[in-house]
C-alpha cells in the first residue's frame, strides 16, 4: 500500500491495525532508524525486551526464510502484541517478504529497515503492491521540516535562538536525522536550560561537524577553485561522508543556484535576490552566492546537474570506485566554471 507522504505522521501516532509490515527506506538513514523506533514503541516501549521484540536482519532471512513467519506468529510470553524489526534489507530479500504479506501469520507488527531504494526496486513493490504492507520513504529535512525540528528540539529546554542562529543550524544541519539530533543536543547542553543561542554559539558547537567541510567543499566547487575542492574535499572523506552524500549535496546547492539565476527581473539587484532566498542564505555565504551566480548560466547548471546524476547512478551500479567517480564530477564542475571566470575578469579589465 502506498501513502500519501502528508499521512506518514498522523500513521506513526497511530497506525492501521490491517498493516502488518512497514518498511522505511530511504538515504536519510538516521530518519529511517527514527522512524522506525517511534512506531516500535507504540508496540514496545522497550525495543531491547527480549520477550516482546525479535532482531533480524537481511542476512539472517536470506540463510533462514522461516524465521520471519516464525518471529512474527510467536504468541509474546509477557502479553500484547509482538514486534519484529528487520534491519539491512535490500531486494535480496523481497521475495520472502512477498510471501510473508500474501498471509501475513498471527498478529506481530514487522518493521523494516532499508538504505535508499530506487522506484523499481522489487522490496518497495512488494509493500506498494500488499493490502497489509506500507513502504515510507526517508528523505533529508527540507528546510521547513530542519527548522521545526530546531525549534522543536530548543524549546523543550526552553532555550530561544537568534535568527541568524537558525538560518546558520539550517545552513549546516540536515543530511542525516541523527546526527541532526545529535548536533542539537550538544547545542542545548551549551546553551543550558532556558538559555539563548547566537550565531558564535551555534558556530562553536558545531564547528568540528563534517557538515562544515561538506559546506566548504560545495562552495569551493560552485566557485570553480579547484585547489580549494581538492583540499576540502579530501578533509570531507577522511570525516567519513561517503561519495553520494557529497554529490547530493552539491546537487542541492546547483539546483538552488539554478533557481535563483531565473528569479532576477530585468534591472533587479543581485543583493534583493539573495535577501529574498529562502531558506535564508547565510550572510557569510553570501558574496560566494554573489560571484556563483556572476559565473553560472542556465545551461550550464542544467548540464551539470544532469552529470551529477548520472555520476550517483555510476556509483550505484557500476562498482567503479565511488570517491573517484565523485571526484571527477566535482572536478568536471570546476572546469566548467572556468569560462565565465575568465569572461568576467575580461569584462572588469
Amino acid at each position: 500500500m502506498k501513502l500519501a507522504a502528508g499521512r506518514v505522521e498522523g500513521f506513526l501516532r497511530r497506525p492501521d491495525p490491517a498493516i502488518r509490515a512497514v518498511l522505511f527506506y530511504g538515504p536519510d538513514a538516521g530518519l529511517v532508524r527514527e522512524r522506525a523506533e517511534t512506531l516500535g514503541r507504540l508496540i514496545a516501549p522497550d525495543l531491547r525486551d527480549p520477550f516482546r521484540v525479535a532482531d533480524l536482519t537481511g542476512a539472517m532471512l536470506t540463510g533462514d526464510p522461516a524465521r520471519l513467519y516464525d518471529e512474527a506468529a510467536q504468541i509474546s510470553l509477557m502479553g500484547g502484541q509482538r514486534l519484529v524489526r528487520v534491519r539491512e534489507l535490500g531486494d535480496a530479500q523481497s521475495a520472502i517478504f512477498g510471501r510473508f504479506l500474501a498471509d501475513p501469520p498471527g498478529d506481530g507488527l514487522v518493521v523494516a529497515e532499508a538504505g535508499d531504494l530506487p522506484a523499481r526496486a522489487a522490496l518497495r513493490r512488494v509493500f506498494d503492491d500488499a493490502p497489509s504492507g506500507i513502504a515510507i520513504g526517508c528523505y533529508p529535512d527540507s528546510a521547513r521540516d530542519l527548522t521545526e525540528v530546531i525549534r522543536e528540539a530548543l524549546a523543550a529546554h526552553q532555550i530561544t535562538a537568534s535568527r541568524d542562529a537558525v538560518d546558520f543550524l539550517v545552513s549546516h544541519l540536515g543530511g542525516d536525522r541523527l546526527l541532526t539530533r545529535a548536533e542539537l543536543e550538544k547545542l542545548t547542553l551549551y546553551a543550558g536550560d532556558g538559555g539563548r543561542i547566537e550565531l558564535d554559539d551555534a558556530r562553536l558547537s558545531i564547528a568540528d561537524s563534517a557538515a562544515l567541510s561538506l559546506d566548504d567543499a560545495v562552495l569551493a566547487a560552485a566557485e570553480g577553485d579547484a585547489a580549494a575542492l581538492d583540499r576540502t574535499l579530501s578533509r570531507v572523506f577522511q570525516e567519513g561522508e561517503s561519495p553520494v552524500s557529497v554529490i547530493r549535496a552539491v546537487l542541492r546547492h546547483l539546483q538552488r543556484l539554478h533557481a535563483l539565476s531565473a528569479r532576477p527581473t530585468v534591472g533587479e539587484p543581485v543583493d534583493n535576490v539573495l535577501r529574498a532566498a529562502r531558506p535564508p542564505i547565510f550572510f557569510k555565504q553570501q558574496d560566494s552566492f554573489k560571484r556563483q551566480l556572476a559565473r553560472w548560466r542556465e545551461p550550464q547548471l542544467r548540464h551539470q546537474l544532469d552529470a551529477l546524476a548520472a555520476a550517483e547512478t555510476r556509483i550505484k551500479t557500476t562498482g567503479m570506485p565511488a570517491e573517484a567517480v565523485c571526484r571527477a564530477a566535482l572536478f568536471a564542475i570546476t572546469e566548467a566554471v572556468q569560462p565565465a571566470r575568465s569572461n568576467t575578469s575580461n569584462r572588469s579589465s
